[in-house]
């Protein structure tokens, strides 16, 4: 059956995962007709279910030819899936999956005549800084900062998207942290907010990061598809935080005590080695992942001015982000009983 339609449609890649979802949500929630790619035996759970302005298809961002189909008759793309891990069995996984998709997806678009793209990079492309100075667009990327392959892949799958910008009218997002409802897998930022939730965050480091709103997230992207400059970034941010006010925020939203020791990041590291260690023998995920503790050594902030201020961008407070991240958590299977019960009854 021939996927063209007289409507305008918007594919949306990722649509199954976090941010994905919320920018499909909210371009229902905005009267728009949609179109999801999702690959085969994925989880539906996160989708928008199927009507007259929602469709689901079957693709690959690895499979050329399954694009070409996804992307008859649209004319506005999101690319939001990515690989988000820190950690990967096969080596080089991360890096092919995030940077030849993303080639590949906008190989299709230029074939099917797209007339917008919205590229879903990371901040984690624009690098870090040990003096804690945020980051905006104009700075250059201290590659040396790029820790990880997941830094790495992102870096250079934005770089072969703004090389697609002399023939596409594309904009790219960076969004920071993303924090709230969906997180299903959970991404490596809501393994954190869960961890604490489980009590299995018995310290902090001294680190720092920027968390946004997923639904800020989600509406940076419908506003840069409207207002963005083509081949510009926009910094898609919240507040910039340490670790440890990340956790007295949880502290206050669910009465769960932050951890009051903070460690030095020399005595992590050498457990970070024997986890990553023990996981490359077992093939299951590091309860420390070696490249989060790299990471760490230096401050991950951010300066989400120029998308308020450009394009229209209204951020939500922090802790209205941790309120849902806690409330989807406690309601979606992911903790016993009786915590559930008791969180959902702190934050009803």
């Amino acid at each position: 059956m021939s996927l063209s339609s007289s409507r305008s449609i918007s594919l949306v890649t990722g649509a199954t995962g976090f941010v994905g979802s919320w920018v499909a949500s909210l371009l229902v929630e905005k009267g728009e007709s949609i179109r999801c790619l999702r690959r085969k035996g994925s989880a539906t759970s996160n989708l928008p279910p199927e009507s007259r302005e929602v469709s689901w298809v079957e693709g690959d961002l690895l499979d050329p030819p399954s694009l070409d189909r996804a992307l008859e008759g649209v004319s506005t793309l999101y690319h939001v899936a990515a690989d988000y891990r820190l950690w990967s069995p096969k080596r080089g996984e991360i890096l092919h999956s995030n940077v030849t998709g993303t080639r590949n997806i906008l190989e299709a678009a230029i074939r099917a005549g797209v007339s917008r793209v919205v590229y879903c990079s990371s901040v984690a492309a624009l690098g870090a800084r040990m003096d804690g100075t945020p980051i905006d667009e104009t700075m250059a990327v201290d590659r040396q900062s790029l820790v990880g392959e997941y830094k790495i892949s992102k870096y250079e799958a934005e770089q072969v998207a703004l090389g697609y910008a002399d023939r596409l009218s594309l904009v790219v997002v960076n969004p920071s942290a993303p924090i709230g409802g969906r997180d299903i897998k959970p991404t490596p930022t809501g393994r954190i907010v869960l961890d604490y939730l489980k009590g299995r965050m018995k310290a902090s480091i001294h680190t720092g990061l920027n968390v946004v709103h997923v639904r800020d997230v989600a509406m940076g992207h419908l506003l840069a598809a409207r207002h963005g400059a083509r081949g510009e970034k926009y910094i898609l941010a919240g507040r910039n935080m340490t670790l440890l006010e990340v956790f007295r925020t949880l502290e206050a939203v669910t009465g769960i005590p932050a951890p009051s020791v903070v460690v030095p990041r020399g005595v992590v590291l050498p457990l970070a080695f024997l986890s990553e260690g023990f996981s490359r023998l077992t093939g299951r995920e590091p309860m420390i992942p070696l490249e989060g503790v790299r990471m760490a050594k230096k401050l991950m902030y951010y300066d989400g001015s120029r998308a308020v201020r450009e394009l229209g961008l209204v951020t939500t407070p922090v802790e209205e982000a941790f309120r849902d991240a806690v409330r989807y958590y406690a309601s979606s299977g992911y903790l016993d009983r009786v915590l559930s019960e008791r969180l959902l009854g702190r934050i009803a």
